[in-house]
């Protein structure tokens, strides 16, 4: 069976990607930092019949994503939704050294240490897809978004760089920029204000999975 790998894939989105993906018939390899959200995860693909494992990664550390690729280099591996993105938001001046090290740990390091890990895998059957969700912050700069926009922009750059180096191979790279959701992401921040005009991120998914064809999908 061809599996995907869903990062940061315990909740939200990723969550909602993995289960969509699972019901088209895929071995979804749930990856995050909270094993007992993905487990959840993983049991709810399964008790439909469906197959799914879970591994406690944490994108940032090159260590982390090397151990988790040698668990799985026996997986005939089709996909991976670099999906694990962290936000800190406000006014430029007040954002501290530690929130920007962390966006950019996560949305950029993060996604370039999954791509590094999985593209050999991929490479081996030349065929398949990587998919970074990026976010409409990577298309235009917005207020209070100063540091995760650059975090955006940085995975975007990375994103055009590969499409075009892997343009003609079997594997293809997609961009996803979409809008907010109602996700655990805004949780801890009161940046959106009304949370109620926000899409779910189960509508966001499966218009994603609606056009996987496409290797640049925008849903502003």
């Amino acid at each position: 069976m061809k599996s995907i790998i869903v990062t940061g894939a315990g909740t939200g989105l990723g969550k909602e990607l993995a289960i969509g993906f699972a019901n088209q018939g895929y071995h979804i390899i749930l990856a995050g930092r909270s094993l007992r959200n993905l487990q959840k995860v993983e049991a709810a693909i399964n008790e439909h019949g469906k197959s799914a494992t879970s591994f406690e990664v944490d994108v940032r550390s090159q260590e982390s994503v090397q151990s988790f690729m040698k668990n799985i280099q026996q997986s005939t591996l089709y996909g991976l939704i670099n999906n694990a993105g962290v936000g800190h938001f406000g006014p430029f001046e007040n954002l501290t050294t530690t929130q920007l090290e962390d966006m950019l740990q996560t949305n950029l390091y993060g996604t370039i240490n999954m791509c590094q890990g999985a593209l050999p895998l991929l490479k081996e059957e030349n065929e398949g897809f990587i998919m970074n969700i990026i976010s409409t912050a990577g298309l235009k700069g917005k207020k209070h978004e100063t540091g995760y926009s650059a975090s955006k922009f940085a995975q975007r750059g990375l994103t055009e760089s590969l499409q075009k180096e892997y343009e003609g191979s079997g594997i293809s790279i997609k961009a996803v920029y979409m809008g907010g959701m109602d996700t655990p992401f805004w949780e801890s921040s009161d940046h959106v204000k009304d949370k109620s005009r926000l899409r779910s991120p189960r509508a966001v998914a499966e218009k994603i999975i609606e056009k996987i064809k496409e290797n640049t999908i925008i849903l502003d």
